[in-house]
């Protein structure tokens, strides 16, 4: 895709590709929810705060990024900082010990804290502006720059034959921003509607494409 004149790459993980700049952008993922679920009683799986390390840790092999942006939401809540997800994160971090790394502070990171310092995660407010991109957790408009965002967790419906359809995480394009899916695992959807000027690219296994206007 062609947006505010760069070449990027929709990757079927979920994620953002800026190859001219080596920037990998990704979008709420909500760490350690599955967690802070648990502790409330509710009967919820594990091991979702592994899968998506290793989900980043395939897309950083494969990629090799100079820096890694995380548009918001990184841990889901004060909860989630339970030893056996903030052990994980460190040993991730340390996989990771040459790679830049910004979080753009979200609804969730306001009340889930900063990352520790030891993950040497620089955290910054919205707008955070790289070359012709701003990038925010919020969807939202922006006087000069193309608006990455996350936060809605966006998912369209395919429809099939009678009453046959299909729910995926997708990507949402408008004239001045884009939309990320939510990279984590267990962090739920909201459809967004169609409206004029807006582009939908749905993922689904190994691809993203774009559907018809």
């Amino acid at each position: 895709m062609d947006w505010a004149g760069e070449r990027l790459h929709l990757l079927p993980e979920r994620a953002l590709w800026w190859p001219a700049a080596r920037v990998l952008f990704v979008a709420d993922l909500h760490l350690g929810k599955a967690a802070t679920y648990r502790a409330l009683g509710q009967p919820v799986p594990g091991g979702t705060t592994q899968e998506n390390l290793s989900r980043l840790d395939a897309l950083v092999a494969h990629h090799a990024p100079a820096q890694l942006v995380f548009l918001g939401d990184f841990l889901h809540a004060a909860g989630a900082r339970t030893p056996a997800v903030m052990q994980a994160l460190g040993a991730w971090r340390e996989r990771h010990a040459g790679l830049l790394m910004t979080l753009v502070r979200g609804n969730h990171d306001s009340r889930a804290g900063d990352p520790p310092a030891s993950l040497r995660i620089e955290v910054v407010d919205e707008p955070h502006l790289i070359g012709p991109f701003a990038c925010c957790h919020h969807p939202q408009a922006h006087a000069t720059h193309f608006v990455l965002a996350g936060h809605v967790h966006p998912v369209t419906r395919l429809h099939g034959r009678g009453r046959d359809s299909l729910r995926m995480p997708c990507f949402v394009r408008e004239e001045r921003q884009a939309i990320l899916p939510a990279f984590g695992e267990f962090t739920g959807g909201w459809r967004v509607e169609a409206a004029p000027g807006r582009r939908f690219y749905a993922v689904g296994g190994a691809a993203v494409w774009p559907l018809p206007t």
